[in-house]
């Protein structure tokens, strides 16, 4: 019973270490070693993610892998760190003259030459437009010079003309006085009326008239004065024009001596100068192109006692320039 027992359990110590397939043996726990990152900073995240190797433990290996467990902890570090390199990023290394002399950064050399070509494209794009304005600017005024020009040029030949129609003595008395000194002389009072046409030619503009006075003279001696009030004449028109002349108590002085009178009117024709200047002025463009007329006009009258409140005409006894 004893030998039995004895067998049974040599058999029992015997087998146990013979049949190791038979039964499983226990899991080990798996250990996790972290290897030291030797990337900079801002890789820091994809090297940690990256660098997390299960390592199990000297005493156990997983199975079927005697080709991984004879490479020893060596290559699993030498793999971890070719695999941390790769995700490097990727750095730029100065090289110094004697490797690299013939090549130049392009890259950094362009981006400035193109910099430098957008700056130089808004500069001459700037220039080009003040350019084009102080073209505009020139060449309208030289347009309009020449507009301005052209419409003064036209207007030059279309000059008003102006007419003599008429005079009329309404009063001309002669009698003995004294000047404003004392000296005793003869001396004139006077009334006529004189009429003239006045015409505007223009086709395209109007005109503005004033006039000198009308000076009435005997010997060089003024003896009467009229004006004519300023009027304005529209293109293609005419009006007629009446002037009140009048001088009351003008000496005479030494040129009294030719006049005879009778109860202070005169007992023969008086020769008389009526003269005046007629000023024109046209706005053909506006204030800004104008043309000027001027027609000085003197005329030859004479007064006769006999024509009194008659109309005398002036045709052909006047000169206009």
């Amino acid at each position: 019973m004893s030998a039995q027992l004895s067998k049974t359990d040599s058999e029992v110590s015997s087998l146990t270490p013979s049949s190791p397939a038979r039964s499983s043996p226990p899991r080990r726990p798996v250990y996790y070693v972290q290897s030291p990152s030797r990337d900079s900073h801002d890789g820091e995240k994809t090297t940690n993610s990256f660098h997390s190797t299960p390592v199990l433990s000297p005493m156990d290996s997983p199975p079927h892998s005697h080709s991984n467990s004879s490479l020893g902890p060596h290559s699993r570090e030498s793999s971890s760190t070719r695999y941390s390199a790769s995700l490097k990023p990727h750095k730029q290394h100065k090289t110094d003259g004697s490797g690299r002399k013939g090549r130049k950064p392009w890259k950094e050399f362009d981006a400035i030459e193109e910099e430098g070509l957008l700056d130089g494209d808004i500069g001459s794009h700037g220039l080009s437009r003040r350019c084009y304005f102080l073209a505009f600017i020139v060449g309208f005024w030289i347009l309009f010079s020449l507009f301005s020009l052209i419409l003064w040029g036209a207007s030059r030949p279309q000059k008003p003309t102006i007419t003599m129609k008429n005079v009329i003595f309404d009063q001309f008395i002669v009698q003995a006085g004294m000047d404003f000194s004392g000296v005793a002389t003869e001396m004139v009072s006077m009334n006529c009326t004189v009429k003239l046409t006045f015409r505007n030619t223009a086709t395209f503009f109007g005109v503005h008239v004033t006039s000198t006075p009308l000076d009435l003279s005997f010997s060089d001696l003024t003896v009467a004065t009229g004006t004519i009030s300023k009027f304005y004449q529209s293109r293609k028109s005419q009006r007629t024009v009446t002037v009140m002349v009048t001088g009351s108590k003008i000496p005479l002085y030494g040129g009294g001596a030719s006049l005879s009178s009778l109860n202070g009117a005169p007992t023969q024709p008086v020769p008389l100068i009526l003269n005046f200047m007629a000023r024109s002025r046209a706005y053909v463009l506006g204030k800004l192109v104008k043309s000027k007329f001027y027609k000085r006009i003197e005329c030859s009258v004479v007064m006769d006692p006999k024509k009194m409140n008659v109309p005398i005409s002036l045709k052909n006894k006047c000169t206009y320039q």
